[in-house]
């Protein structure tokens, strides 16, 4: 049985970036159009990048290479996603290799934009965060926390809530319909536009306009319902600590 287990006190997600000597850091700090997503499987690296211009790719594959061994790339549209020989996280002069703690939990994707390693953990208990976050601070890491707050419900959950599980599903016409419909106030009270209107103006039927919208937000509750039904056992007094912010440390 594990001694050390400390029961009754609420988790916290932290979520904050830092600058230091990484090169993923510095591609987007020459390129501040692209950006970064890690993941490592304990072998490999996957990275994907986000890339306006397909053209940038060569020159930063160019630099990448510099720090890392490329073994296969699978390009789609302006997304690509490369594979690395083997995995450099945790490596000497890394965040991650000050993550020996184990009741920090690192939550992935490690991204990167405009020169910043962005990072989230979740911290079984609040000093052992404050104390990275220090050490960081005392070994020359530029540190600044975005968010850091009381964490609760099911880890499990969080990590599921993704954009692509929202959203992957929608059509471009169920999306635009949705961004449109917003746009134009139809979901304030009192509602800011009708579907005739916004149809009109789409110069598309209100029956094929309302199609496209329905269809989208019952994708959208759909997927939400799951996360809902979790959050709502959640006692009264934690979801209103849930919304409270702490100070920087």
């Amino acid at each position: 049985m594990f001694s050390g287990i400390c029961r009754g006190m609420p988790l916290f997600e932290v979520v904050f970036r830092t600058k230091y000597d990484n090169p993923l850091s510095e591609i987007t700090k020459d390129n501040p159009s692209v950006k970064i997503f890690q993941w490592c499987n304990d072998r490999h690296d996957i990275m994907e990048l986000i890339m306006p211009k397909k053209e940038d790719y060569e020159q930063i594959r160019s630099d990448m290479t510099k720090a890392v061994e490329i073994v296969d790339e699978i390009h789609n549209g302006a997304n690509t996603h490369v594979i690395t020989r083997m995995c450099a996280c945790g490596g000497p002069g890394t965040v991650q290799n000050y993550l020996g703690d184990p009741s920090l939990l690192l939550i992935p994707p490690i991204a990167y934009e405009n020169g910043w390693e962005h990072l989230r953990l979740i911290a079984f208990r609040h000093e052992n965060a404050k104390k990275l976050l220090s050490k960081l601070r005392d070994d020359g890491f530029d540190v600044e926390i975005i968010r850091k707050k009381p964490f609760d419900g099911y880890i499990a959950s969080s990590l599921a809530l993704t954009a692509d599980a929202l959203f992957s599903g929608l059509t471009e016409k169920q999306m635009h319909a949705l961004l449109t419909a917003f746009a134009q106030g139809y979901f304030r009270f009192p509602r800011g536009s009708d579907l005739q209107t916004i149809a009109s103006k789409e110069e598309v039927s209100r029956t094929t306009f309302l199609e496209h919208l329905k269809k989208a937000e019952n994708k959208i509750i759909t997927a939400l319902i799951p996360h809902i039904q979790l959050f709502r056992r959640i006692p009264h007094e934690r979801k209103d600590s849930m919304s409270l912010v702490c100070e920087a440390s």
